[in-house]
């Protein structure tokens, strides 16, 4: 019952989302079909201008609710009208190459921030007083840098002075693109600085609130009862303390893996890598309006999506959840 509640606040929260990106656009100043005719020099004869007004949904011979409806059923369909920055590319077209460069750069720099950060914090709470308090000030320093700077300091160092790594790019423009062996290596190798960048600025956090959580669960009762008892160490740390203390930490990543499109625009401005937040800077810069409509959408998409799966995941681990929500 609970799930079914929440899908139906998710389902008229994706509703108000889709209205409001179609408000807010018509709302800006300036005349995006004006934009686009200046960028490419064309004709901009009555005709050509209608033509465009058209493609991208703002005829000015219909009325708003007809766009509206118009607008609607395009999203459905995955048109999203074409590009300014990039035309005669559509937005999806755009997107969807964009797309999987920042999944997998931003995504797995996330998923192993958040592995790393969660086990540092779990030894950190268990050994308390021992030298891996110490981690704490170091990675709290790194996570404090302004992300900006602490990418061109490590583009400085490893890119320019050592020359282990690529200036910018996301792989050789030498190598073919294709699921072939030369490439993946390329793509990875210029995909690792800006990820041990995000990862190193980030595990700070999962690692304060895995340590804070692990220490008030620490001194439960049933884990001094599971200590009596003489079970292992192991045990007791994995299958007592830490699966319960893990349950916020989950939640939260859960969330920050909604903000993985969005959350990449510094790491992707900063080394010029061809992903979401890159486009998306792209697209501010030349006011390409269809452009930003449908990175909006699509992070307001996945951010909701990963907002439903934290809730589900937090029903189906913690019991406690289940009874009082039932």
């Amino acid at each position: 019952m609970f799930v079914i509640r929440r899908l139906g606040f998710y389902l008229a929260t994706t509703w108000l989302a889709l209205t409001i990106n179609f408000i807010i656009p018509r709302l800006m100043p300036g005349d995006p079909v004006q934009q686009m005719f200046a960028r490419t020099k064309q004709n901009a004869n009555p005709a050509n201008v209608e033509a465009m007004r058209a493609a991208f949904g703002v005829d000015t011979h219909s009325s708003i609710l007809v766009q509206y409806w118009t607008y609607l059923g395009n999203v459905l369909h995955g048109q999203l009208g074409p590009s300014i920055s990039y035309y005669p590319a559509n937005v999806s077209t755009v997107i969807g190459a964009a797309l999987p460069w920042t999944l997998v750069l931003v995504g797995s720099a996330t998923v192993i921030s958040f592995a790393i950060g969660t086990l540092l914090g779990i030894a950190s709470a268990w050994r308390r007083g021992s030298w891996l308090d110490h981690l704490l000030p170091v990675t709290a320093f790194f996570s404090a840098m302004p992300y900006f700077w602490l990418g061109a300091v490590a583009i400085f160092i490893f890119s320019t002075k050592l020359g282990w790594f690529p200036l910018s790019g996301a792989y050789d423009p030498d190598i073919a693109a294709g699921p072939n062996l030369p490439f993946v290596m390329s793509a990875l190798h210029y995909g690792a600085l800006p990820a041990v960048t995000i990862v190193v600025s980030s595990v700070s956090g999962w690692l304060l609130g895995m340590r804070n959580v692990m220490l008030a669960t620490i001194a439960e009762d049933y884990v001094l009862l599971a200590k009596a008892k003489g079970l292992s160490t192991r045990r007791v740390v994995f299958s007592y303390a830490a699966r319960n203390a893990l349950l916020p930490n989950l939640a939260s990543f859960a969330l920050s893996l909604g903000f993985v499109v969005g959350g990449a625009i510094l790491t992707e401005v900063v080394f010029s890598y061809p992903g979401v937040g890159y486009v998306l800077f792209q697209a501010v810069t030349n006011q390409d309006y269809p452009l930003m409509q449908g990175l909006f959408l699509i992070i307001t998409l996945i951010v909701l999506l990963a907002n439903l799966v934290a809730d589900v995941a937090y029903v189906v681990l913690d019991p406690r959840t289940r009874e009082s929500r039932a």
